[in-house]
């Protein structure tokens, strides 16, 4: 293996509790009959794109309604928690800088344009991936985002790094190995390697 991919969401940080503040101060605004969230609400979206969340939360909207919505919570969100941050998990930060002085270290999420960014704001950790992308961008797919680092980066065994089905199904698509997060958002029982909790990934990935 010669570099990592990672999803955001469930595997390097969690943003429910800074998301949740930043969209319910949203909704509370809009005035299309759109009621306020829970966490478990956003638990039940993780690894989905944004219009694909809109519908699984809002489903009594109109779509163009909903359109608008989700405009106006990502224009709230973004700066949030460009300011706010997420919760990283335990020892996202030691590991993700001994991983990338043998690694090469990248980002895939299915979020919007300037949320990965939002993070690498916050939490300083920019300096120690390579590159990112994301739907918000490129308009696609998970799977075939990954294919896009790949090629773009010229990677020969990269393996991702995910919590969900989501990330599985795009790591298969993508023709690479997937490595579990188990403490994340979501199941599944497909995988090459399982962690449960974030420092397990030293014991995968040789950095000596």
């Amino acid at each position: 293996m010669d570099s990592i991919i990672f999803d955001l969401d469930g595997t390097l940080w969690d943003p429910i509790e800074s998301v949740l503040e930043a969209w319910n101060k949203a909704i509370t605004k809009n005035s299309k009959g759109a009621e306020g969230l829970t966490r478990t609400n956003l638990e039940g979206t993780m690894g989905l794109q944004m219009k694909e969340i809109g519908e699984k939360l809002f489903p009594g909207l109109r779509e163009e309604d909903r359109e608008q919505l989700l405009k106006e919570l990502s224009r709230h969100e973004i700066p949030h928690l460009r300011n706010h941050g997420g919760s990283l998990y335990e020892h996202v930060d030691a590991v993700v800088e001994e991983l990338s002085k043998k690694y090469k270290l990248f980002i895939v999420s299915n979020c919007q344009d300037g949320y990965i960014e939002a993070f690498y704001d916050y939490h300083g950790l920019d300096k120690y991936f390579t590159d990112f992308e994301n739907p918000g961008r490129t308009g696609l797919s998970k799977g075939e985002n990954i294919r896009l680092i790949i090629e773009r980066n010229n990677l020969r065994k990269p393996v991702y790094v995910g919590d969900t089905e989501v990330d599985q199904k795009a790591a298969k698509e993508a023709g690479i190995p997937f490595v579990y997060a188990s403490y994340g958002f979501g199941k599944t029982d497909s995988y090459e390697y399982l962690i449960e909790s974030f420092d397990e990934l030293l014991n995968i990935f040789q950095t000596k």
